[in-house]
C-alpha cells in the first residue's frame, strides 16, 4: 500500500511536491524502536519524514527507510537546523556545516526541505553566525543541490521579512505550531506567509486532542466524528488542511496512521468549518515556546 491508494494530495513548492502526511553518544546510537516506526509508516503509506538536527534521529531515518524497502525517490524527507536555545550551543558551526552533516547521517545525497528551526538567535549559541548568514548557508547548498527547497519554522512576520530582505531564494515553507486554539504562531504570520506564496506546514495540529483537553473543542470534535463517520484526530487534521495548511503528526500506532492519510475522502462543511475555528478563538493554547519573550500572544 502506498499513498496513492489514499489519493493524497500535495503541496507544491518549487522543486517538488510535499506529501500531505516529525548529545553525540545517543545521535550515533541507532533506536532500534524508532527506526522499525519509521519503516513501518513508510509500508502504510506515509512519505514524509520530519526530522531536525536538535532531533539527534537521523540515523533511525536512514535506518528506517532501509528497512522499508521504499525507493529514496518515492520519500520527501524535511530537516532543519538548530540555532540554539537557553544554555544550549548549535551543534553546528554553520547551517552549511548542519546540511553536510545532515546528508551523510542520513545516507542520501540531498534533503528535500531544509528549514531554520527557530528564529532566536543568540551569538554565543550560534558561534556568532545571524539569521541572514544562517540563510545565505541554506542559499548555498540549494544553489549545490543538497538540498531541493529551503525554509523556515517558527519564525514571525518581522524576521521572515528580515530573510525576504536579503533572499535571493526566498522561503518556499514556514512551519509553525496551528491548530484551533492558535491560528497564528505570532500576529499576522499566516496571511503574510500566505500572502508571500510561503507554504505554512502546522505541526501540533492534534493539540485539542492530546494537550488542550479542557478546552471548549472536546464535544464539538465528538459531535462532528460522530457526524461525518470519522474520528476526532481526522476531523482535526481535516480541519488544517482546509485552512490551506499543510498538517504535520506523527504516531507510531499504524491505526492511526492510517487515520491520517485518510482525511481526504470527505469535506468538512464551510458551517461546520467555521463552528471549529469559531469555537477554538475563545481559548488560547500556545503547546511550544510559551514564554512571553517568544511570541506576542495576542
Amino acid at each position: 500500500m502506498t499513498a496513492s491508494d489514499f489519493n493524497i494530495p500535495t503541496f507544491k513548492l518549487p522543486n517538488g511536491q510535499i506529501p500531505a502526511s516529525r548529545s553525540e553518544d545517543i545521535r550515533h546510537t541507532l533506536d532500534e524502536n524508532l527506526s522499525s516506526a519509521i519503516s513501518q509508516a513508510l509500508k502504510v503509506g506515509v512519505n514524509h519524514i520530519d526530522t531536525a538536527e536538535i532531533y539527534t534521529t537521523h540515523i533511525e531515518v536512514a535506518h528506517g527507510i532501509k528497512q522499508s524497502g521504499i525507493d529514496r525517490s518515492n520519500i520527501w524527507i524535511t530537516d532543519k537546523y538548530s540555532p540554539g536555545f537557553g544554555k544550549f550551543k548549535a551543534p553546528s558551526k554553520t547551517p552549511y556545516e548542519a546540511i553536510q552533516t545532515a546528508v551523510k547521517e542520513l545516507e542520501v545525497d540531498y534533503i528535500d526541505l531544509y528549514l531554520i528551526h527557530a528564529q532566536f538567535f543568540d551569538l554565543e549559541n550560534t558561534h556568532g553566525v545571524t539569521i541572514e548568514q544562517a540563510w545565505k548557508d541554506l542559499e548555498k547548498a540549494y544553489e549545490e543541490g543538497l538540498v531541493k527547497n529551503i525554509g523556515l519554522s517558527n519564525f514571525d512576520v518581522e524576521n521572515t521579512e528580515r530573510i525576504l530582505k536579503i533572499a535571493k531564494h526566498k522561503p518556499s515553507v514556514l512551519q509553525i505550531e496551528f491548530h484551533p486554539y492558535l491560528f497564528n504562531q505570532s500576529p499576522g504570520i499566516v496571511e503574510f506567509a500566505q500572502k508571500n506564496d510561503i507554504l505554512i506546514e502546522a505541526y501540533g495540529p492534534l493539540t485539542p486532542l492530546f494537550r488542550a483537553t479542557d478546552g471548549p473543542l472536546a464535544p464539538v470534535t465528538k459531535e462532528l466524528a460522530t457526524k461525518y463517520g470519522k474520528t476526532e484526530a481526522q476531523i482535526l487534521l481535516r480541519w488544517v488542511y482546509q485552512q490551506g495548511v499543510l498538517p504535520i503528526t506523527t504516531s507510531s500506532n499504524e491505526e492511526r496512521i492510517r487515520d491520517a492519510l485518510n482525511i481526504f475522502s470527505f469535506d468538512l462543511s464551510k458551517e461546520d468549518e467555521e463552528l471549529i475555528k469559531e469555537t477554538g478563538s475563545k481559548y488560547f493554547f500556545r503547546g511550544f515556546f510559551t514564554g512571553d519573550q517568544f511570541f506576542d500572544k495576542s
